[in-house]
């Protein structure tokens, strides 16, 4: 697309592109809220600015928490600013499994039935909650060419389980002990070494799945993922193929903007309200 085009395109775009009511109800105090931290530039910028920037980009990685529904409005606003200034040719989700791509090829092309018979015919996985994904899953089957699985399926991550692989040279030591120390504080301290292992292993192998998925996706292709699995010093950015172009990362971020992340992380943060904190580990008390 010509460079003048796509820069009128993004104007006429940018009307009626007020971002979508918040939901969440902590840090709307924030002066920065809604705004977007370049960590390259150590500035501020609007979202439709983003948006500006993300649309000449072959591979852009989007990082959520998944259990903020601020995060997923906001993935669909962004998707359908993009789609208007140029056409998202695949969307990719960490939410599906390449079991479940013949199911997707399936639908793609016709008219979608309902929730719950749209998820049956899905085989959509009940630990991804519906209420979040269900538009953006409905929007990559009707709008891109192609909507596509970046997991990796429960048999391989059993496998991996099993008989963890070692572990890539390409992580370095900070990277190893936060992945560590991150999987040990979700499993609230019970878990031994074996587990911790096959852990890492299985988020390696999920990583270089997803890497390997975005970077053969039709372009402009579009990943959304977890924030860890997101982050560049961490996450499937690690396992980015050399010869292909770097992926953009942008992260979503929930609450007031404290710490701000630097380049080694992301390259844009996107700020959002929070979700009431909730405490999984006390939850696994009572269970």
């Amino acid at each position: 697309m010509k460079p003048m085009l796509l820069v009128l395109l993004l104007s006429l775009s940018a009307c009626g592109a007020s971002l979508p009511s918040w939901q969440g109800s902590a840090g709307l105090a924030d002066p920065h809220l809604g705004q977007v931290w370049v960590t390259a530039e150590q500035r501020w910028i609007t979202p439709q600015a983003l948006v500006e920037r993300l649309a000449p980009a072959p591979y852009v990685v989007v990082g959520e928490q998944h259990d903020n529904p601020d995060h997923h409005a906001l993935q669909l606003w962004l998707l359908q600013r993009l789609q208007a200034a140029r056409p998202q040719r695949s969307l990719l989700l960490e939410m599906l499994q390449p079991a479940q791509q013949a199911r997707v090829a399936a639908l793609k092309g016709t008219s979608l039935p309902g929730d719950a018979a749209l998820q049956e015919q899905l085989d959509w996985q009940p630990g991804w909650d519906w209420a979040m994904y269900g538009p953006l899953v409905r929007w990559g089957l009707d709008v891109p060419a192609q909507l596509l699985a970046a997991n990796l399926d429960g048999d391989t991550m059993m496998a991996l389980y099993r008989r963890p692989p070692p572990l890539s040279p390409r992580y370095s030591a900070e990277a190893l002990r936060r992945l560590r120390d991150t999987i040990e504080a979700s499993h609230c301290g019970r878990i031994d070494e074996q587990q911790v292992t096959a852990m890492l292993a299985i988020q390696q192998a999920r990583d270089q799945a997803m890497a390997a998925a975005l970077a053969n996706a039709p372009t402009p292709a579009l990943l959304l993922a977890g924030n860890y699995h997101a982050r560049r010093d961490l996450g499937m950015p690690v396992h980015w193929p050399q010869a292909s172009a770097a992926p953009v990362i942008v992260q979503l971020q929930g609450g007031s903007a404290g710490a701000l992340p630097g380049a080694q992380q992301t390259d844009y943060l996107w700020l959002t309200p929070a979700t009431p904190d909730r405490d999984y580990c006390a939850d696994w008390e009572s269970d």
